[in-house]
């Protein structure tokens, strides 16, 4: 269970949400409802379509702290079910009956997988156990310089970590900034089955915003996860539909619930800072609402102060990062944040769903509409 509220990153505590949400009656009690295990109709629904139902169920992505773990992860590759949204609010539910998750040491598996954090000099390991899987999985990332070999490309430097295998991949965090790293054996497959995550390396002498957040977009063609499930569908890469599409692997209203999902949580007042990856394999112009925001960092280059503006749109394309910022300065209340091709802001043919989260301000949690936005997103406290 997750020790913070909202996105990854710098949350509210339980404690703080139940006191702010105190007269909202849907949201009153402590609790989490966030989804563990499929339920009976799921189950039952999944068999008649001959779908695998015995995986163990994803959990919202956790940031790890490398520093605090002798500079060092093991990342187990583990086949999951993943509920992007799981209740019928909304065009749900959306569910992937099969995915591909990573897991960081004995903690759960996720989509995407880990925030792995690091400070920037920092030695350090990545260890893929792939001792559970029955096809090659390998570790690439993005934007750090490394070795040859431990380019987690297997074509190029002779590494896959093959079913049953372990392989540990050795890392300097020589750039700072926020980086994507996904398995790169059969990409196309294995990005799309979710096998991707986010590495932040903290620029020596880094100061954090007072809230500071990692948000992955992605979209996908779930045909190749009810495929890999054994479901009644054929997928082809050369013919790719996205029909779901996600923030931090869920899709709205599931984005709002506040222990499963990813909200923005702010105070007014505050300088909020979010790092923003596209995992997808198309561009993603996000939009916040009623704020506008500075890029201070794209893939890893901060941008100096004389070459920034506000807006509120920012185009993220495939594999790019983008860090930004704003105040929170505005009336507060809840604001939406989405993707602005708007056809991604559905599930199915219902929208609002998909790609889209909010700005949630702490003050405005204590609402009948804030109470109502819990119980489209499925929290029952």
């Amino acid at each position: 269970m997750s020790q913070k509220i909202g996105a990854p990153g710098d949350g509210i505590t339980r404690r703080e949400f139940v006191a702010a949400t105190s007269t909202a009656g849907a949201v009153a009690a402590a609790g989490c409802t966030a989804t563990t295990q499929p339920t009976a109709e799921e189950v039952e629904r999944q068999a008649a379509q001959g779908l695998a139902t015995e995986l163990p169920t994803t959990s919202p992505p956790e940031v790890v702290d490398l520093n605090e773990r002798g500079n060092s992860v093991t990342l187990k590759t583990v086949a999951a079910t993943h509920h992007a949204h799981p209740t019928e609010t909304m065009g749900g539910p959306v569910t992937f009956p099969q995915v591909w998750a990573w897991q960081a040491d004995d903690g759960d598996p996720s989509v995407p997988g880990p925030v792995l954090r690091v400070e920037e000099g920092t030695e350090f390991e990545v260890t893929l156990d792939n001792s559970g899987m029955e096809m090659p999985h390998t570790f690439h990332v993005h934007g750090i310089q490394k070795t040859w070999e431990n380019d987690g490309v297997p074509t190029t430097t002779g590494v896959t970590v093959g079913p049953g295998e372990k392989h540990t991949y050795e890392f300097t965090a020589n750039t700072p900034g926020t980086h994507l790293y996904h398995c790169h054996y059969q990409t196309p497959r294995h990005m799309d089955m979710g096998m991707y995550g986010t590495l932040r390396v903290d620029p020596s002498g880094y100061e954090p915003a007072d809230k500071e957040y990692f948000m992955t977009v992605k979209e996908w063609d779930t045909r190749l996860s009810r495929q890999f499930a054994g479901g009644d569908a054929s997928y082809d890469i050369t013919n790719r539909r996205p029909d779901a599409f996600t923030v931090n692997g869920k899709c709205a209203p599931r984005t709002l619930h506040p222990e499963d999902g990813s909200p923005i949580i702010v105070e007014q007042g505050d300088t909020v800072r979010i790092h923003w990856t596209n995992a997808g394999f198309r561009a993603h112009p996000l939009h916040t609402h009623n704020h506008r925001f500075e890029v201070v960092e794209r893939d890893g280059s901060p941008i100096p102060e004389a070459a920034r503006y506000k807006r509120d749109v920012q185009n993220v394309a495939p594999a790019e990062r983008y860090t930004v910022e704003f105040e929170a300065d505005a009336d507060p209340g809840i604001y939406l944040m989405h993707c602005h091709k708007v056809d991604h802001v559905r599930n199915g043919a219902s929208y609002p769903g998909g790609m889209l989260g909010g700005i949630v301000y702490k003050e405005a949690m204590d609402t009948d509409i804030f109470a109502q936005l819990m119980e489209y997103a499925g929290y029952e406290g």
